[in-house]
């Protein structure tokens, strides 16, 4: 991977109704295996005690590896799980501060 000071970092926010908790948790299941593959790591996973907030950091080596994540066909495959989730996503890029 690179150098942490070169690292693509993004936190996502999910905010997920009760009853899509089910659906979004299966979307991670088959979505978050992939990042290895793209030069991504899964830094910290943050969840409240009901489920319904999630927060990610995540980090890849360059944002073309980021990109080709966001692209790749078995990423976009279940996407409906998602969907049905009715989560409300919200991705912020990041930067380390020292």
């Amino acid at each position: 991977m690179a150098d942490q000071t070169d690292l693509v970092m993004f936190v996502l926010i999910a905010r997920i109704p009760a009853e899509g908790i089910e659906d979004f948790r299966a979307y991670e299941a088959a979505v978050l295996p992939l990042l290895s593959e793209f030069n991504g790591h899964l830094e910290r996973r943050l969840r409240n005690l009901n489920g319904t907030v999630e927060v990610h950091i995540v980090s890849f080596a360059s944002e073309a590896d980021f990109q080709n994540y966001r692209n790749d066909p078995r990423r976009m495959a279940p996407a409906g799980l998602l969907e049905r989730s009715s989560a409300t996503l919200e991705l912020l890029p990041m930067a380390n501060v020292s």
